[in-house]
């Protein structure tokens, strides 16, 4: 692939634009694929382990006092009263170090994990084949990279420290526990077959909630953006109410799945507390039938606080499931960007500077899901340095044509030439930077104008400055405070519509490659400044290939042929003077339009 490559890490069995597995069943299984984003910082994993190792060693340490404390502390032999601060200090000093270096470690992971997740993502996103924007929202793109990574990394990397803290203590007060009396601690045992169960049968349950959770959550946002953008319409159209129903359909159903995940997670909490209940019961009373039997005030004290320390763990870790389910579902769909999404691929050829002689031989474009063809054996050769004007109308085939040379779009069948490389020989940066495009729908970033201009390449300032007056933005640049520096705003929208085409056709001059597409590239400007910027696109189409997607008759006066479509076929092809003396379509839309009369 030769577009910007993701840096993707290495997942065993699962590379980049592998096709979709069988969906992982366990939650181990699951976990795995969040291994490849976390391997490079092993170190921080050891750390948060030491940590928390001697954090959970603590943990006992507290009943453990008590029974020296209700054993000796009250009677004549009592020991020094100044030595249970220090110890506690002590304590408490070793607990709080541990976990400050835990939580510092775990800062730095939780940030590695997303830093390395959205540079696939974003790599992925830039090299991914142009399907995925048609099957994807860009709300729904945006929302996985910046705030589904962020939210789900930190839900998940809590969770699991919680489960190795938590986990780590309980084994810590178990081995207390076992050495106060093993006896008792049996019946504490009695409690893992349990748990082990209510967790794992939440954990599918929570995990299937989650998955129709996030999948909801995407539809409502895709719904929000929608009306964001169609705001005008909705409101022309009277659609109010109808728009407000459908968001209400989503947001309830949104709600329930919302309350039936709330439901099995707080059924966790009262189900684990009967059962330590139940334990703690038993222990209390074979304790007292020991009591005979040389247990202590202390050692039943210390054991029993012992106990009551582990329902806290315990009640942590019943409830890790739900949070570590719902992290992994969230990130799962950026898994399945980043390893399932099918990436561009382009050959090896590569000239440097292409001559611009094109052939389309016998191309048929089907779009998914459509009915019929976009362009139905299309046969067309236009030389180097050539002009050629596209015409017919709407859906005739036109910018699909436009679109195929950039590997926007791959024909069904036939095959399209550059200097008589097919389209897939090409190394696809090398394919695209013979080619500029100056489309209908121009879109400009949130940056300096001369960063727009230069687009990709490095800035040369005298060349943006003779782009910028060639079409005729020179007057604007002189009125700004900062010049071709100043910032344009999201997708320029501080500019004037004629103001954003023009910027968008100085970046086609700053480009400078040898074949030009203009889908209409002066429709936006007024006739003074449409005149100046036809004077400076003639400048530039010497010497250079050329397609101009035409709807007036005023932007191709100087084509050197005009190709008219019609439903996807070629229908007349020639000059201006050859076709209107056929009396053809095109003559007859000639006879409509006039010079710069209506559309074509």
């Amino acid at each position: 692939m030769q577009s910007a490559s993701p840096i993707v890490p290495d997942a065993p069995g699962a590379p980049a634009t592998s096709p979709a597995p069988a969906e992982p069943t366990s939650l181990v299984q699951r976990l795995r694929r969040f291994l490849p984003y976390i391997q490079h910082v092993r170190r921080y994993w050891i750390v948060v382990v030491i940590a928390t190792v001697i954090g959970a060693a603590t943990e006992p340490a507290a009943p453990a006092l008590l029974k020296p404390l209700l054993d000796r502390g009250f009677g004549a032999s009592a020991f020094n009263p100044w030595l249970v601060p220090v110890a506690l200090l002590l304590l408490f000093a070793i607990r709080g170090s541990a976990g400050f270096i835990a939580d510092i470690a775990l800062a730095k992971i939780a940030n590695e994990a997303m830093f390395m997740l959205r540079r696939a993502l974003f790599g992925r996103l830039l090299d991914a084949r142009l399907d995925l924007f048609r099957s994807e929202s860009a709300s729904s793109l945006s929302n996985s990279i910046v705030h589904e990574v962020q939210n789900a990394i930190i839900m998940l990397v809590n969770a699991l420290t919680g489960l190795v803290k938590d986990g780590l203590a309980l084994v810590g007060l178990l081995v207390y526990l076992l050495y106060i009396n093993w006896r008792l601690t049996l019946i504490v045992g009695f409690l893992g077959p349990a748990v082990a169960w209510i967790m794992r049968t939440a954990s599918r349950r929570l995990h299937k909630l989650a998955k129709s959770s996030q999948a909801a959550t995407v539809e409502l946002a895709y719904a929000v953006e929608e009306n964001v953008l169609a705001n005008r319409m909705v409101r022309l159209h009277g659609a109010e109410s109808a728009q407000a129903g459908r968001f209400e359909k989503l947001s309830v159903a949104l709600r329930r799945l919302a309350m039936k995940s709330s439901v099995a997670q707080a059924a966790i909490t009262p189900v684990m507390h009967m059962l330590a209940a139940a334990a703690l019961s038993m222990v209390i009373v074979i304790a007292l039938w020991q009591a005979d039997r040389g247990m202590t005030v202390g050692t039943f004290a210390s054991f029993v606080a012992a106990l009551l320390m582990l329902i806290a763990p315990v009640k942590r870790l019943s409830e890790a499931t739900g949070p570590i389910t719902r992290a992994l579902a969230v990130l799962e769909r950026s898994f399945d960007l980043v390893e399932h999404t099918p990436a561009e691929r382009g050959g090896s050829h590569d000239p440097g500077r292409a001559r611009g002689h094109i052939e389309f031989d016998d191309v048929t474009v089907r779009y998914p899901g459509g009915s019929g063809t976009a362009l139905d054996r299309m046969n067309l050769e236009i030389a180097p340095g050539e002009t050629i004007a596209l015409v017919g109308p709407s859906g005739s085939g036109k910018t699909t044509l436009a679109n195929l040379l950039p590997r926007f779009l791959e024909p069904a069948s036939g095959a399209v030439r550059l200097d008589g490389y097919e389209l897939k020989d090409w190394r696809l940066s090398a394919l695209r930077r013979q080619i500029a495009m100056v489309s209908q729908d121009v879109v400009m970033f949130n940056d300096s104008l001369a960063a727009n201009v230069a687009l990709g390449a490095d800035i040369d300032r005298e060349r943006v400055a003779r782009a910028l007056e060639a079409a005729n933005l020179g007057d604007l640049v002189a009125s700004l405070p900062q010049g071709m520096d100043s910032w344009v705003g999201h997708n320029a929208t501080a500019l004037s519509g004629g103001q954003r085409q023009r910027l968008a056709i100085a970046r086609a001059l700053y480009k400078d490659a040898p074949v030009l597409i203009l889908d209409e590239a002066t429709s936006a400007l007024d006739n003074e400044s449409e005149r100046l910027v036809q004077e400076a696109l003639r400048r530039l189409m010497a010497g250079r290939t050329s397609l101009i997607i035409a709807h007036r008759l005023s932007t191709i006066e100087h084509a050197d042929r005009v190709a008219v479509l019609d439903r996807g076929s070629l229908l007349e092809l020639g000059t201006q003077a050859e076709l209107i003396a056929q009396g053809g379509m095109y003559a007859r839309l000639h006879a409509l339009g006039g010079s710069g009369g209506p559309d074509l």
